[in-house]
């Protein structure tokens, strides 16, 4: 009963149906929170796959899902970062030898090796998200490229020009016969897609050894 303005008002009863409405409010408010409870379980559930994924994904925040095998991404990747870090090693050589060419054919073998480099350099970037598509990690930085690397490196003030094409022949002849190694083991792993993009580079790397060697050619 409410006194209002000196007029006395009754409260009406709650109506059944207000009172079941109330029911189901509290219900609702009191009503555990199911997928919580759920992802809660299963991450907390022993010898659950889903936990382990769940973790794994976790740790490896990079690892790109790939149908290869765990071993597959690992023998893969150790081989075509080895083969990066010699590309990049290859490109900066081709380039210092192209900046400081000298002599009678100064104009051909400066734009040659120019060519030559560009050719390298586009090899990086493919090679480079292959190993992230398989799920592996790629280069970070150059203190990484000189540890890993395998063609030597030339800092000498003056190298005889023919000596410069000379010495990339040889090295591209080498980094041909490690793409053919690469392309081994791509094959064991039936990683079809790495190994069709190797012959691609096995081609053109032919290629640059072959006009060096013709072009270091002397007359008998």
């Amino acid at each position: 009963m409410l006194m209002i303005d000196n007029r006395i008002e009754l409260e009406e009863p709650a109506t059944p149906r207000t009172q079941k409405k109330n029911r189901n409010t509290k219900n609702q408010l009191d009503r555990p929170n199911k997928t919580s409870t759920g992802t809660n379980e299963t991450m907390n559930k022993p010898n659950s796959k889903k936990t382990a994924e769940l973790l794994h994904r976790r740790d490896a925040p990079l690892e790109t899902r790939t149908d290869l095998t765990a071993s597959a991404t690992k023998d893969i990747t150790a081989t075509m970062n080895a083969i990066l870090a010699d590309v990049f090693a290859l490109y900066l050589k081709t380039k210092n030898f192209h900046w400081h060419m000298s002599g009678h054919h100064f104009r051909d073998y400066h734009l040659l090796l120019d060519e030559h480099a560009d050719q390298l350099f586009a090899m990086t970037d493919p090679i480079a998200e292959r190993v992230r598509k398989i799920g592996g990690l790629t280069l970070h930085s150059i203190s990484e490229i000189a540890r890993i690397q395998r063609v030597e490196d030339n800092d000498a003030d003056y190298v005889e020009p023919l000596d410069m094409l000379a010495e990339l022949a040889g090295d591209n002849r080498t980094m041909t016969a490690r793409l053919r190694e690469a392309h081994n083991v791509c094959d064991e792993h039936r990683d079809v897609a790495t190994a069709s993009l190797i012959e691609v580079w096995i081609d053109e790397t032919e290629r640059r050894a072959w006009f060096l060697f013709e072009a270091t050619r002397r007359v008998n």
